[in-house]
Formats: structure tokens, C-alpha cells, sequence
């Protein structure tokens, strides 16, 4: 079983404990593409079975979330879970609000909350501020590409909706603006409405892969294995190339409809079989996904053309 599960995770499950569940299920390797706080919910990509290896070739790592921020008090988690670390100075106005947030889009520089699940000498954050150690975090380079003032609702909050990148810790913006605006903020709701090529409206319940695992029908409910590399061409191989390609040999670039520096996805009677790269006048094999003997015992007798889509 391979491919990508959207999960609608709710809120009260870790990440892992997602990714545990969905590994009892399916009875595969899995892992999931970007953390999603336990409090938080919303669109958590799961990769089963050989999508694991595709995380690092992900085309689109944007995500897009919607949060309250509380102007009730900061806390030292930076969300409703936390103690108050200092008390609320009442909420901004509209125009306030609206004047600092171009400050927070861009390239920006953000310090990871002292709760998160960044790892020192091999513990995570959390696990040291819970047994009251400090931990000082660097800041580091995100990028923040939106935020919208979509409502302010009373008492004390209004609901943004963020684009940003990768490793952007929302809480900890939040945070920040309170800061920025002299009145002490934490984050009270997050929703991840994208991440990546997967969308909240596509996602499904923890419910509904239940109901298909008991099914045996789970992998009706997984997304193919190269929809995050989807904006690549795609190059059909067949004969003794699809042979050899399956067996990692480089084959020479004139051989194949791809150019210099170009990235590929490589097709073997319609299955991804890894992705392809000009490399040196070679077709390199930055990703391989399957080999000769394996891709045999699914499609004995392999017949796609050779050609590009």
C-alpha cells in the first residue's frame, strides 16, 4: 500500500499518535509531511508505504492556516494549553492591527517557543521545559507570505488567515504581534486549511479511515504517489531502458525527451517509478522508488510507450 492519506486531524491527537494510528491500519511504513500541534487541527499529510521517500522532492511545502489570536494574556507556551506568563492590556483595534501585520510578512526572523518539538542534545524542547529547564532557541529564517484580518470578534480576539512556509510557527506569531503591539497575545484556535498540494476540503476523518480500514478499502482513500511532484513532466520508459533504468544504470540524455538540469517524473506502465534528472549529459536517478524484480512482480510483461507527457 503506497500513496498519501489526507488526514483531518482533531484536535487532541499528536502528530504521532496520527501516524500511529494510520501505521495499525494499513500495516505499512508511514511517517507524515509537517508537524501539526496536538491542540491544533486540520489538513496532516500521511505517507504510506514508499511515499515516504518522496518528502524531500515535495514541489509545494506552503501551508495555510486559520488562527485566533487572544489578546487575554500571553503564555509560556504561546497558545490556550499554557500558564499566563503576562496579563492582557485589552484588545487593539482594527486599524492597529491591520498597521503591524505587513511587519510580520516576508522573510522574517522567528524563535522557536521553548515548547516545541525542536530537539536538544537529543530532547525535544517540550521535554526540558517541562522538567523547568531554559532552553534559549535561536531565531531563524521564515517566510511569511499573507496574513489576513479576516474578523475581529469580541472578547479580546480576531481570526487571521496566514500563508507562509515551511518550519513557521503560528503561535509564536501570534506572540509576537501582541508584543509588537504592547498588548501581551497568545494563539487560542488553529485550523491548517493547506499544506502542500492538500487541501481541508479533500482531507478525511480519523472516522471515515476507520470505516475503510474495517472495509478493506483504505487505499481507496490514499492520493497517488507522485501527486506532490505532479508539476513535473512525466516520461513513460518501456523495453530494455525501463530495465535498466529499474536496475539504476544512468543512461545517456540524448536517449530521453529531458533536458539539461530538468526534473522528471519516471513512469513504468503508468506507475511512478522514481524521479529522473539531466545530469552531465546522463539521465540521473536523484529518486528510485522500486527496482527490476519488484516492478516485474506487479506488471510482467511492462508495454508503456516511450515517451513524454
Amino acid at each position: 500500500m503506497n500513496g498519501f492519506l489526507n488526514l483531518l486531524k482533531p484536535p487532541g491527537m499528536s502528530s504521532a499518535a496520527a501516524v500511529g494510528l494510520v501505521k495499525r491500519l494499513s500495516g505499512a511504513r508511514v511517517g507524515h509531511a509537517g508537524t501539526l500541534d496536538p491542540e491544533a487541527c486540520g489538513v496532516l499529510p500521511v505517507m504510506v508505504g514508499k511515499a515516504t521517500r518522496l518528502l524531500p522532492y515535495f514541489e509545494d511545502k506552503g501551508k495555510e492556516y486559520i488562527a485566533q489570536i487572544c489578546f487575554s494574556c500571553a503564555t509560556d507556551t504561546q497558545d490556550a494549553q499554557g500558564r499566563m506568563t503576562e496579563p492582557g492590556r485589552g484588545m487593539p483595534s482594527e486599524d492597529e492591527l491591520l498597521a503591524v501585520l505587513p511587519e510580520f510578512m516576508g522573510d522574517i526572523l522567528q524563535r522557536p517557543p521553548a515548547y516545541s518539538a525542536l530537539k536538544r542534545d537529543g530532547q525535544p524542547l517540550y521535554a526540558l521545559a517541562r522538567q523547568g529547564k531554559t532552553v534559549e532557541t535561536e531565531p531563524r529564517p521564515v517566510r511569511v507570505d499573507e496574513i489576513e484580518l479576516l474578523h475581529l470578534l469580541a472578547p479580546l480576539t480576531a481570526v487571521l488567515r496566514v500563508r507562509c512556509g515551511g518550519g513557521t510557527y503560528i503561535r509564536t506569531l501570534c506572540h509576537d504581534i501582541g508584543q509588537r503591539l504592547g498588548r501581551p497575545a497568545h494563539m487560542r484556535l488553529l485550523i491548517r486549511t493547506r499544506s502542500g498540494c492538500f487541501a481541508l476540503a479533500a482531507s478525511h476523518t480519523v472516522e471515515e479511515v476507520q470505516r475503510a480500514a474495517e472495509a478493506g478499502a483504505l487505499s481507496s482513500l490514499l492520493a497517488p504517489m507522485d501527486t506532490p511532484v505532479a508539476s513535473l513532466r512525466a516520461v513513460s520508459l518501456s523495453g530494455k531502458a525501463l530495465r535498466r533504468v529499474l536496475n539504476g544504470v544512468r543512461l545517456p540524455l540524448s536517449s530521453f525527451p529531458v533536458a539539461e538540469g530538468e526534473r522528471v517524473r519516471l513512469l513504468g506502465d503508468g506507475e511512478l517509478i522514481g524521479l529522473g534528472e539531466g545530469r552531465n549529459g546522463l539521465l540521473g536517478l536523484p529518486l528510485l522508488l522500486t527496482d527490476q524484480v519488484d516492478f516485474l512482480s506487479r506488471h510482467p510483461h511492462p508495454s508503456a510507450p516511450a515517451n513524454a507527457e
